[in-house]
């Protein structure tokens, strides 16, 4: 019996400096797991040599998309998941801020919950984050909005590494409208819309490296995420868009 297959998106952004090093590093660690595995890097336009040094490391199991306009991380994501042939869908961030090694446990909690959605959580209790506490302080604010918006059982919905049982990416992902600050926000409130609520935490090791993100543009990024916060719920509730295929 063949072992499941596991499709890991990794979006990629203006990351010529580090993307051979962290695809890498994502193909060691999960040649280490008891799963087959497929990475799919997008490169969200071609701003700088991200595009034409991830080509250097396509293989059997890594595959290189990518286009000339920067569309925003949502677009990226949706686009590697509509690639993705395997019965384990996610995405992790590229940067490799996070480890990926957590991807075990959110593997096993999958398999011991039989969740349909697995997320990694700043929140879990088994969790070493190390990011700076104006970050925290923009995340607190967004969940207590997020939280009075949507009846999403979650603590954390922003980490950017999650998983997904096929049907239930192949669902949901079709759907998805927003292209950048608050995609992870609209996936999962889509997802427990259309009945998947089998949505549970897992820990992660989060070392926050990115040093070109000022407190103008922090508090920035906030006002266009409750932005597109706002539209998700108003989609959802007014419209009701994400009831349609």
């Amino acid at each position: 019996m063949a072992k499941r297959l596991l499709s890991l998106v990794m979006p990629a952004y203006k990351q010529g400096k580090t993307i051979n090093k962290d695809v890498k590093n994502l193909d060691k660690v999960l040649s280490s797991l008891s799963i087959r595995h497929e990475i799919i890097v997008v490169v969200d336009g071609f701003l700088d040599d991200t595009y034409k040094k991830a080509k250097n490391l396509q293989s059997r199991r890594i595959k290189i998309i990518g286009y000339s306009e920067n569309k925003g991380k949502g677009f990226a994501i949706k686009t590697g998941v509509e690639k993705a042939k395997g019965d384990i869908i996610g995405f992790i961030d590229a940067g490799m801020d996070l480890d990926p090694r957590e991807i075990s446990i959110m593997l096993s909690v999958m398999d011991w919950k039989k969740a349909d959605i697995v997320v990694g959580s700043k929140l879990h209790p088994d969790s070493i984050v190390k990011y700076p506490q104006s970050r925290k302080i923009v995340s607190w604010i967004g969940r207590l909005i997020i939280h009075s918006l949507f009846d999403i059982k979650i603590k954390d919905t922003q980490v950017g590494l999650k998983i997904f049982k096929k049907h239930v990416a192949k669902d949901v992902f079709p759907r998805i409208v927003v292209k950048a600050f608050a995609f992870d926000i609209e996936v999962l409130a889509v997802a427990q819309r259309l009945g998947y609520t089998k949505i549970y935490e897992a820990p992660v090791k989060l070392r926050f490296r990115q040093g070109g993100i000022t407190n103008s543009n922090l508090w920035r990024i906030l006002f266009f995420t409750l932005w597109d916060t706002l539209a998700i719920f108003y989609r959802m509730n007014v419209l009701h868009y994400y009831n349609k295929k």
